[in-house]
């Protein structure tokens, strides 16, 4: 899988850089190669996802109202 930016007409190439960085977010790419750099045991993926619910659990609770 491969990301493709065109560099339009007379753009800073920092500008490029960043709509590049961001199609990488929002694909997450990085992430996800980022997770396979080292084996991960299923029960610590399991505690890291409910950790993670956990947390955005917390979140609603506290702008709920």
């Amino acid at each position: 899988m491969s990301i493709e930016i065109k560099i339009r007409k007379s753009e800073p190439i920092d500008r490029a850089l960043r709509r590049m960085k961001k199609k990488l977010d929002r694909e997450n790419i990085i992430k996800g190669v980022r997770a396979k750099r080292y084996h991960e045991k299923p029960c610590e993926k399991r505690r890291r996802k409910e950790k993670v619910q956990a947390f955005t659990a917390m979140l609603r609770r506290r702008h709920e109202g």
